[in-house]
């Protein structure tokens, strides 16, 4: 492994190196899932159809989430923090609202559980009845949301 020396070409000064540590768990926690994280995660009935309509969708607005899941925003908008803590989701802002998508560096084996899983209970209530409230929502957001 080389090794910078400064004193080896004293014409030259040291170039000046940045190195970036992230340590924010949005940034790495995808990189980082276990498998008991994943499955923790899917044991809870709320977050598991908000990622069950992130996986069939792609990307939601908190408040399509919360038409499509008939619940208030704070305890919608709590489970999808929970999901990007784990590294889960990532979301990004437009405005004031927020979108969340499936994490682009979810393992292939985390996407490919959500996905059996969402071919598997497609039919089956509450999640049939949740994808049929997001493609009935009124004015459902484009370029610009609602909250």
């Amino acid at each position: 492994m080389a090794r910078l020396d400064a004193t080896a070409r004293p014409e030259h000064k040291p170039a000046n190196i940045r190195l970036t540590v992230y340590t924010d768990e949005r940034i790495y926690g995808a990189m980082s899932l276990t498998t008991e994280s994943l499955f923790r995660a899917l044991a809870d009935p709320t977050r598991l159809r908000c990622l069950l309509l992130l996986q069939g969708e792609g990307e939601l607005c908190v408040c399509e989430l919360t038409h499509a899941l008939g619940e208030i925003q704070p305890k919608i908008s709590r489970h999808l923090a929970q999901l990007r803590e784990a590294g889960i989701v990532a979301d990004r802002r437009q405005g004031l609202w927020v979108y969340y998508r499936l994490h682009t560096e979810l393992p292939t084996w985390a996407q490919e559980v959500l996905r059996i899983t969402a071919e598997g209970v497609a039919d089956q209530a509450p999640y049939a009845a949740d994808r049929q409230a997001l493609a009935d929502m009124p004015n459902r957001p484009g370029a610009a949301c609602c909250a």
